[in-house]
């Protein structure tokens, strides 16, 4: 099931998200961060009129998607960075790509014009699920991100909700 994140869900977001910060270079965050941080950050994209979603399995938040302003300035308003992350144990099940279709359905009922998604590179999974939606890699950053004694490439993927697919 596929539905709004509310403020409850926060702590399982969290969860799901600081397996990410504390384990890998997936986000630049180097500090978990807390259920009422993740609550605050719900409720700043819910004010911006933009999506959160989560997917639940059997009752269990297991995965989450969401959209955010890709810039501040004005004519930025029909631009938004897409991201989505899963339960370490929810891979390779569909549910990344379940997320992204409902979101991006949303995205192009808000008319949102451009997506972009951030990938920290390598990542190939990610690659592949942006890919599966029509979103073409259109940038490569190198060595911009330092986390666990390394540095990170970062690609973006570039697309428009109105034109993708995953056929």
């Amino acid at each position: 099931m596929i539905r709004p994140a509310i403020g409850s869900d926060a702590e399982s977001i969290a969860a799901i998200y600081n397996h990410y910060v504390i384990n890998t270079v997936v986000t630049f965050e180097e500090q978990a961060v807390s259920a009422a941080e993740m609550a605050d950050r719900i409720v700043e994209t819910d004010s911006a009129g933009l999506p959160w979603l989560v997917i639940e399995q059997a009752g269990v938040v297991v995965g989450y998607a969401y959209a955010s302003k890709w810039k501040g300035r004005c004519a930025y308003r029909f631009t938004v960075e897409a991201t989505v992350y899963l339960a370490p144990n929810a891979g390779r099940q569909g549910f990344g790509t379940m997320l992204y279709e409902a979101l991006f359905a949303e995205l192009k009922r808000k008319s949102v014009h451009v997506v972009i998604g951030g990938i920290a590179l390598p990542n190939p999974a990610s690659i592949a699920l942006h890919e599966k939606f029509g979103l073409q890699k259109v940038a490569h950053f190198k060595e911009v991100g330092f986390k666990f004694k390394q540095w990170v490439d970062v690609g973006y993927w570039q697309g428009s909700p109105t034109t993708t697919s995953t056929s």
